[in-house]
């Protein structure tokens, strides 16, 4: 058995820590049912958005390898999934697409911004981990939308249907090429949100009938259909909703792999529960999540960290299959972002840009992503109170995983069993553990 804790009082990271013995107590108990069995999960990643491709090009030939394995190796974090955006998003220098106007033709696709800036960093990434790496766009072309521009909402206009759909297709083919091939896409980033940024709506039906009768055939003649395709790709209190009426539009159910989420309306672990209950064989993604400056600036980095923890622990338990964080990199600021919506990110780069930091919830991710391998499968955890959260996976060599967080005030005792083993520990206040058995 082996325990580490991180505890922010102390400064610790990932810190060996030692059980005080092996009392069975049934009243403070959590306990492993390894013959309860749910979902597989793929892994844990974050974004390679224009603006952390930029960041990272700012950096010292050393410290670019640094952040590098900080991130993907076996050492750091071990991200083995990844999110890119097709056109421009919020976080990149401007907006920007691949073609211009409608009399373009496809030969004239060009990718070129891609491979400034996002390209060089998700290739410098797969040199350290097999990268499964996710596209969405944040917006069609100004010229295929209803409002005629990429930000402020608007709608893909029917008559560009089939086109964005070979769109999608070409940008595939294109980073193929380049020695990077997607594994997954969404449709469309937040279809329900009209933002000041990169931004297009569609309804719940429109999403089924694009993967449908437009998506799903072109990527499948194209001999792409491997490639999984996630709908929703927005807040979790209206997914199961959005994921019934999309998966009642005739055809979609061949083309959808799963349904991806973000966070930014809270918890809502028992609606992916139920989506996940209702469409089984479909995966659960989350997509996206961050500590957005607008709403959570003053809180301290405790708190940051445990939002985290929290809300992965609870969407795994659930019944999610990935994780994805939002930016792998930010600046100082918390971007650049091309219309000030600054967010904090796990690794900033420092003032000067020479250098960058780890802030706590990288720590705290990593409480995860570290011990919980692609392949791993979640067992049933039950806990004596809602003191401590938990969640716990065997590793696909028979090894158990269970990660436990205190977000009390408190420190808690607790005894730990799979079982078989019964180890008991003392964790502090504002800790999380992570224990291999």
């Amino acid at each position: 058995m082996k325990a580490y804790i991180t505890n922010p009082e102390s400064g610790k990271f990932f810190e060996d820590f030692k059980p005080v013995g092996d009392y069975y107590d049934a009243v403070r108990l959590i306990r492993v049912y390894k013959d309860i069995r749910y979902q597989t999960v793929q892994g844990f990643g974050g974004a390679f958005t224009e603006s952390a491709g930029y960041n990272w090009s700012l950096l010292p030939e050393e410290k670019k390898k640094d952040f590098i394995k900080a991130y993907f190796s076996e050492e750091g974090l071990a991200y083995n999934l990844g999110r890119t955006h097709i056109n421009s998003c919020d976080f990149a220098l401007g907006n920007y697409a691949y073609l211009k106007d409608e009399n373009e033709p496809e030969e004239n696709f060009n990718i070129e911004r891609d491979e400034k800036y996002i390209i060089p960093l998700i290739k410098s990434a797969m040199k350290e981990n097999n990268i499964n790496l996710l596209a969405s766009p944040w917006s069609p072309p100004a010229y295929m939308k209803s409002n005629g521009e990429m930000n402020h909402g608007g709608v893909l206009k029917k008559e560009f249907y089939k086109k964005w759909a070979e769109y999608i297709r070409k940008y595939i083919l294109e980073y193929r090429k380049r020695g990077i091939d997607i594994k997954m896409i969404t449709l469309q980033n937040e279809p329900a949100a009209v933002q000041s940024w990169d931004s297009c709506i569609y309804t719940a039906k429109e999403e089924g009938e694009f993967v449908a009768d437009y998506l799903g055939p072109e990527l499948e003649k194209n001999g792409l259909s491997h490639i999984k395709i996630y709908v929703w790709d927005h807040n979790k209190e209206i997914l199961y909703d959005r994921a019934k009426e999309t998966m009642s539009v005739p055809g979609a159910d061949k083309y959808i792999s799963g349904f991806a989420f973000h966070w930014y309306t809270g918890d809502h672990f028992e609606t992916v529960k139920a989506t996940g209950e209702r469409f089984s064989g479909k995966d659960l993604l989350f997509t996206e999540g961050c500590v957005e400056y607008s709403r959570f600036a003053d809180t301290g980095e405790v708190s940051k960290a445990e939002m985290y923890a929290h809300d992965i622990l609870g969407n795994l338990n659930a019944g999610t299959t990935g994780i994805i964080d939002w930016n792998l990199l930010l600046d100082a600021k918390g971007g650049p972002n091309h219309v000030g919506n600054f967010c904090a990110a796990p690794v900033m780069l420092t003032e000067d840009a020479k250098d960058f930091e780890k802030r706590l919830s990288y720590y705290y991710i990593g409480h995860f992503s570290k011990y919980i391998k692609a392949g791993a499968v979640r067992l049933l955890v039950s806990r004596f109170s809602d003191d401590l959260e938990s969640t716990s996976f065997e590793n696909p060599d028979g090894g158990l995983v269970t990660v436990i967080l205190n977000r009390k005030d408190y420190g808690n005792a607790f005894s730990l069993n799979d079982g078989e083993k019964t180890c008991r520990f003392e964790i502090p206040a504002h800790c999380i553990l992570t224990v291999l058995i």
